[in-house]
């Protein structure tokens, strides 16, 4: 076997971590496809040898040509099937072992709860606060805390990413591993860093394996984020990738499409809306997969800096 190059080793654990895989389960991998094809294989020889394997009974029938002939083959009767039915129906509308714990509320029901309790914040530590008590949205579960936000909450700008990674979800931080220090430097690019920006996330809490989160996910924490700018109250507000532009914009196009132009964004305040303006670029986690993408981003990132200029 060759050996690899310490850097090369270095980039696919990295990768690995980015795509959620942080857990190590056997000193040795592992081929899934070939234990698939196995037992696939092995259901296929079972059932060519069933007439070889035929039941003791069948075999002594069918030697006995004296013996009296089967029986026709008839349906059973109507009421045993009405009998049975029932009880297939509930099997399979039965919810599995152990889901009844996972559920919290209907997926309208948390998404009015959220609103209101959003709507109930003063502040962003009475915001924090609420988040930690809410129990609408199970995320929560199986985070191990909550990333509420990082920087200065009166910045004249904020970024706001997709939900948090791993090591956000051991520190409580938003954009501390990989994404984040890349994240730093595009800052640092335009004189920015944590001290005169404001950085959070559509979803506070990490969706197990870095999976992406749902729509019921995402609608359920979707007042919270917006009660959190409302709070903030930027000039700039910088969406990191497609879902957090699409869930804060309210548009279906893809982050290609959006990138690098402002738009409106309403943000209500205790003296009604203003309106801001919001901007939209890739997410540090997707420039480190597509590097030729930093070209874009870093005009993005040059608007912004013109933009803070004028504001």
């Amino acid at each position: 076997m060759n050996s690899m190059p310490l850097a090369d080793l270095a980039d696919i654990l990295a990768f690995y971590v980015e795509a959620g895989v942080d857990v190590a389960v056997g000193e040795a991998p592992v081929d899934r496809f070939a234990e698939s094809a196995a037992e696939q294989a092995k259901g296929r020889a079972g059932v060519r040898s069933t007439p070889e394997t035929a039941t003791p009974a069948s075999r002594i029938g069918a030697a006995d040509p004296a013996a009296s002939p089967p029986a026709p083959n008839r349906p059973a009767a109507p009421t045993a099937f009405r009998q049975s039915a029932p009880s297939r129906a509930n099997a399979l509308s039965a919810p599995p072992a152990g889901a009844s714990a996972l559920v919290t509320q209907p997926p309208d029901e948390a998404v009015m709860s959220a609103r209101e309790a959003a709507r109930n914040a003063e502040s962003l530590d009475a915001l924090r606060a609420i988040l930690d008590g809410f129990e609408g949205c199970a995320l929560k579960r199986t985070a191990s805390r909550l990333v509420f936000a990082d920087g200065n909450p009166k910045a004249k700008v904020m970024f706001v990413g997709e939900a948090p990674g791993r090591e956000e979800d051991q520190l409580g931080l938003p954009f501390v591993g990989r994404s984040g220090r890349l994240l730093d430097l595009m800052m640092a690019a335009i004189g920015l860093d944590r001290t005169s920006a404001y950085i959070a996330n559509v979803i506070p809490w990490r969706p197990p394996g870095n999976r992406t989160p749902t729509p019921q996910e995402t609608a359920v924490c979707l007042p919270f984020i917006k009660r959190q700018i409302e709070l903030a109250d930027p000039d700039i507000l910088v969406c990191l990738g497609g879902p957090s532009a699409q869930a804060l914009l309210a548009t279906t196009e893809g982050i290609t499409r959006l990138r690098g132009r402002f738009m409106d964004y309403e943000n209500g305040t205790e003296n009604g809306t203003r309106t801001i303006r919001a901007i939209a670029t890739f997410h540090p986690a997707y420039l480190l997969r597509t590097p030729l993408g930093k070209r874009l981003a870093w005009r993005d990132m040059l608007a912004v800096e013109a933009a803070l200029k004028g504001a």
